[in-house]
């Protein structure tokens, strides 16, 4: 049974989250999870954390709306969810423990190597893009992990600022948006109290990436993968350790 105080505790992670989830890109579900887990069932908290997860997905497509680029949205994200499903198969049959090292040694490698390549970048050519979408959302599937692999692939296109945070957000909202009702459709149901926690949750969102926004701004465009970078070479780091 949820308290009230729980929606406060709730509410905090939530601010905290959608702060970060918009300033790297990705995170919400990474910051949530294992803190929610302490005091909820797995299929509540991925429920609710995937419902929060797609209103931060919403305000990311909102509040970055200008940075829209249809043709690699489309190019890179439609060919992913089909290529996810393929993924999502073949890891069934590996260890969770070597997949969740392996991903995070990739992460950790990766991030070295755009930091002693500065000039790295993927073309945004049509085919390039179908490619590394394709690619993204294999490995998010085998994985799975989405959010922190696509944002491996849009810092590789070297994006602007905007057009990689919106990217990011419509990506995972196609995701979450299947995600979520997969999860309904198999008899997940929250508490009341949580139900009724969302009059706090949605709004909290909101302030979380608007803050995250005017951060997304101060940050120069020169250096704005290298801070993305940090986020993934932390999130690789956690992996290794604590898979």
């Amino acid at each position: 049974m949820v308290v009230h105080e729980e929606i406060i505790y709730i509410s905090l992670l939530t601010l905290l989250a959608s702060l970060i989830g918009t300033l790297a890109g990705f995170g919400i579900s990474t910051i949530m999870v294992p803190v929610l887990l302490l005091v909820l069932p797995l299929p509540q908290t991925l429920l609710l954390v995937g419902i929060i997860h797609w209103f931060n997905d919403i305000w990311k497509i909102l509040l970055f709306r200008k940075g829209i680029k249809w043709k690699l949205l489309l190019a890179f994200g439609l060919p992913g969810i089909f290529t996810s499903f393929l993924g999502s198969s073949l890891s069934l049959r590996i260890s969770r423990e070597i997949l969740s090292r392996a991903l995070g040694l990739f992460l950790i490698v990766y991030v070295i190597f755009i930091v002693l390549n500065q000039t790295f970048k993927l073309s945004q050519k049509l085919s390039v893009a179908i490619s590394g979408g394709s690619l993204t959302g294999f490995f998010a599937g085998i994985f799975g992990i989405g959010g922190e692999i696509n944002a491996v692939a849009l810092s590789a296109f070297n994006l602007e600022k905007a057009v990689y945070v919106v990217t990011a957000g419509a990506i995972s909202f196609m995701i979450d948006s299947t995600r979520i009702a997969t999860y309904i459709q198999g008899g997940t149901r929250l508490d009341p109290v949580l139900v009724s926690g969302f009059l706090i949750f949605i709004p909290i969102s909101l302030i979380g990436a608007m803050i995250g926004k005017k951060g997304v701004e101060k940050i120069p465009q020169e250096k704005f993968r290298n801070f993305v970078a940090i986020f993934i070479f932390l999130f690789g780091l956690k992996l290794v350790l604590v898979p």
